[in-house]
């Protein structure tokens, strides 16, 4: 099985990407992993979705509403940021712009001077520290002696120790399974009136469901149109969750619900 994600070798992304398949490639955008996946080219793809101290990655929201793919796992993995550089003699931090924001705290107190440089990966922000010496990164530790040796001036700077991502594992679409304990839908009713949303959430608290995530996005139609990323606590091989289905689609008449799978949550440490 080959799987894609977000590259180069040693980000986040690829060590979660190790507990889906051992032939991984890279890509350098979220979107360009779902495609990926979208027209056939791979596997697998795995995306971060959510970070406990930023929310949500939006691209990845968006590319999936744009292709056609299931969703097939979700991989929750604690995220340990350390700070990495040649020497102490830094003038910028590089790095992904939620690791960034991850260690804000830290880095206004420690580094208040340094320019922030955010780049498309935390493992290329790794690989601009070792190619400048003026230029710190942001990444796992481990990536210190992953290639030219950094020197890891501090461990554990995320702002939170409960720091952790969540990843969702795409396919193919023909791949979705209605086992697992959660399901996830993308959801656009191409309208908007008083009480929409909250006919689209009673669809699943008449039926005993938990949401675990509602989140709208801009549709990309037109300004004030929006879709719906709806997750809840139950399998599409319920039949609860299909009449849940069944009565959003009917309020999205005018627009379209896409389920994207239910699958179950695997929690990965590295």
């Amino acid at each position: 099985m080959r799987a894609v994600t977000l590259g180069p070798a040693g980000t986040y992304s690829h060590r979660a990407a190790g507990a889906v398949a051992e032939d991984v490639d890279f890509r350098e955008s979220v979107t360009g992993i779902v495609e990926t996946v979208a027209t056939g080219r791979a596997d697998r793809g795995v995306i971060p979705i959510e970070n406990s101290i930023e929310g949500s990655v939006t691209e990845s929201l968006d590319a999936l509403a744009e292709f056609e793919v299931g969703v097939v796992r979700e991989i929750v993995t604690p995220i340990r940021h350390a700070l990495l550089a040649q020497s102490g003699e830094f003038t910028t931090v590089a790095s992904h712009s939620q690791a960034l924001a991850q260690c804000r705290e830290f880095l206004e107190a420690e580094y208040p001077e340094a320019d922030l440089e955010p780049v498309a990966s935390t493992a290329r922000g790794v690989e601009r520290a070792r190619e400048d010496p003026t230029i710190a990164a942001i990444g796992h530790p481990e990536n210190a002696s992953n290639g030219t040796e950094l020197r890891v001036l501090d461990e554990d700077i995320q702002d939170r120790d409960s720091n952790a991502t969540r990843f969702l594992v795409v396919a193919p679409t023909d791949e979705r399974s209605k086992a697992g304990g959660k399901s996830s839908f993308v959801v656009y009713p191409s309208m908007n009136y008083p009480g929409l949303l909250l006919e689209l959430l009673e669809a699943f608290a008449d039926e005993d469901i938990n949401l675990s995530r509602v989140e709208s996005r801009p549709s990309g139609e037109r300004l004030g149109d929006y879709l719906f990323h709806i997750d809840c606590e139950a399998g599409m091989y319920e039949e609860r969750t299909e009449r849940a289905r069944e009565r959003i689609e009917s309020i999205a008449r005018k627009g379209w619900v896409r389920w994207l799978g239910s699958y179950d949550t695997e929690h990965v440490l590295y």
